[in-house]
């Protein structure tokens, strides 16, 4: 079995980039898994028993390629800062004996969540390696939301603030309104939807399917 040192996470012999196409298995069993796990908001990466590189879907190549803690480097899955190379190197062994980690990546003051999996498919192993959603609500699905609901522009543009972690009083002064004036949109959006809070609303929002823009850049 590989060994892993401290500065490379996992040899990536078959890494799967933006220009390469789906990967063999997938060519051979199901030609729209490829696609299809590329419409996740949620970065995927897929290492063999050896922690080989098999697949990393839209969301994950994006990721690597931009701040994430995670990166693909040539054929290599890596961790952009050193000290957290143990810490990968421990969870990667311990889904080699079937047990799933949470990791914590990146600043501690804004960690980066990622779930170390184990996978076994007719005797083979692999680990799956599946990062945070990149937000609450893509902007797409958002605007899918607000059309089933009949919002209009401007409660729109309140969710899109709530949905950015804003808080009424900076909303107000953001779309320069008063406060008055935001917490009655509030409860016009809440009517809407039927949503019985505004805890209960961000709820919905959060559980939305992600629809996910075809102009991609990674």
């Amino acid at each position: 079995m590989e060994k892993l040192d401290t500065h490379s996470e996992a040899t990536a012999t078959d890494a799967f980039s933006a220009h390469d196409g789906p990967p063999a298995a997938a060519r051979s069993g199901t030609p729209w898994l490829g696609p299809m796990l590329d419409e996740l908001d949620y970065g995927m990466l897929l290492l063999d028993a050896n922690a080989r590189l098999l697949h990393a879907n839209h969301a994950a190549r994006s990721a690597c390629a931009g701040e994430h803690p995670l990166q693909l480097q040539g054929h290599r899955v890596r961790t952009r800062h050193r000290e957290h190379a143990p810490l990968l190197n421990a969870a990667l062994e311990a889904a080699r004996r079937g047990r799933r980690r949470l990791l914590a990546l990146g600043d501690a003051r804004h960690p980066v969540p990622v779930a170390v999996i184990p996978l076994q498919v007719d005797g083979r192993h692999a680990t799956l390696l599946m990062m945070g959603r990149r937000q609450i609500c893509e902007p797409l699905s958002l605007q899918g939301f607000a059309r089933c609901h009949a919002l209009t522009p401007a409660e729109l543009r309140l969710l899109e603030g709530l949905c950015a972690g804003l808080e009424p009083h900076a909303l107000a002064q953001q779309h320069g309104v008063s406060l008055a004036t935001v917490r009655t949109q509030i409860r016009g959006i809440r009517a809407k939807t039927g949503a019985r809070s505004l805890r209960e609303l961000v709820r919905q929002l959060s559980v939305l399917p992600p629809i996910v823009g075809s102009l991609r850049s990674v």
